[in-house]
């Protein structure tokens, strides 16, 4: 195999392959990329058996063929060296040579026929939507991953296909995310799947730009095919949660209140905090939101923000964690808090699509 490619675009194409590498796979071929060029097309793929990525860029292919290189060691010397182009010359033993500008290097690399084959896969339903949409509906609700075990299901982010819309869903069991989006398009009817959270980020990487994916899902399977990329990942298998029967039907109250002076608030307040198990109370009042917060290691603070509200007196508590989580990844410049009572379920409404369901915090 022997073809010439540009230095940049090959190491752009590594950066986007190499991120799911790992150091200590009892597999050495998993730590290495497969190369596969013919037809004047350079495809890069790694994977970590449970995902999948591969990237194509344009290439000077004199002898097609197949081989792996170590993906690291790889990455690191094209980033070293100093030219336009990278000569790739792979022998029988898959000893790849390399030069560029004045640098000739060679790399062990191994067989093609050892590196994972890909899994067969049938699509039952697919969705079309632009990529930086994706991008911030998985931005918008990853932080509520579970990383509990324990329940396997919520270790995963929902995507959840319905007629003309397209739901992402990420809980705990202590609070929820729900981004709400119409995509483009969406064949194959609905359904749901669970997308692994390593997936879901890497995902949020790779996104980039106004062009439309297409998100392809299958019984076991998905696939995210993008401008610059494909990526096939295995699904988590099991019943998601009823995650609407966590929504209240109505709310008695609902509060604007500006997003960053909040957030900015939150952060300033918690630092009297001493342990993750601590609470703020968010006291509601004459036009006011005061912001409490107290700790017997560190002492005491408040804080306010003006806000429209003329009713009762209303005080609440919170994991200001969790309270300040959907701020950071909101856009808009005011959120709607909606609430009930101290002891029942308060939702956040941001973005359009966005809601964010909170326990508040009992307090003794």
């Amino acid at each position: 195999m022997k073809f010439t490619v540009n230095r940049e675009k090959l190491q752009k194409a590594l950066q986007r392959v190499g991120s799911i590498i790992g150091s200590r796979s009892m597999f050495p071929v998993l730590g290495n990329v497969l190369l596969q060029a013919e037809d004047n097309i350079l495809t890069l793929t790694t994977t970590d058996l449970e995902m999948r990525i591969s990237t194509t860029l344009e290439a000077t292919v004199e002898v097609p063929g197949v081989s792996t290189a170590p993906a690291r060691k790889l990455a690191s010397l094209v980033g070293c060296f100093i030219g336009a182009d990278v000569v790739f010359d792979v022998d029988e033993k898959d000893h790849i040579k390399l030069r560029c500008g004045t640098s000739h290097f060679t790399l062990h690399g191994l067989a093609a026929a050892d590196f994972p084959a890909a899994e067969p896969f049938e699509a039952r339903r697919e969705i079309k939507i632009k990529e930086s949409e994706f991008k911030k509906m998985i931005a918008s609700i990853a932080y509520a991953v579970s990383v509990d075990d324990s329940r396997k299901v919520l270790t995963g982010i929902l995507l959840s296909a319905r007629d003309t819309a397209l739901t992402l869903v990420a809980t705990d069991g202590k609070r929820l995310a729900m981004q709400e989006k119409t995509p483009e398009s969406i064949t194959g009817g609905d359904g749901d799947a669970i997308i692994p959270l390593k997936s879901a980020q890497e995902m949020r990487r790779l996104l980039d730009g106004d062009d439309l994916m297409t998100i392809r899902i299958g019984e076991k399977q998905c696939m995210f095919i993008g401008k610059t990329f494909e990526v096939t990942t295995k699904l988590i298998e099991g019943n998601y949660p009823n995650y609407r029967q966590v929504v209240p039907a109505s709310f008695s109250r609902a509060i604007e209140v500006p997003t960053a002076t909040f957030l900015g608030k939150i952060e300033t307040v918690s630092l009297v905090l001493s342990d993750s198990s601590s609470f703020i109370i968010l006291r509601f009042e004459d036009n006011r939101l005061t912001l409490q917060a107290s700790s017997t290691e560190v002492g005491e603070g408040s804080d306010m923000v003006e806000v429209a509200f003329d009713g009762e007196p209303f005080e609440v508590s919170f994991n200001p964690a969790f309270l300040a989580d959907p701020l950071r990844n909101c856009s808009t410049e005011t959120i709607r808090m909606k609430l009930n009572d101290p002891l029942n379920p308060v939702a956040i409404e941001g973005d359009e699509g966005f809601l964010y369901v909170i326990m508040p915090i009992r307090k003794k």
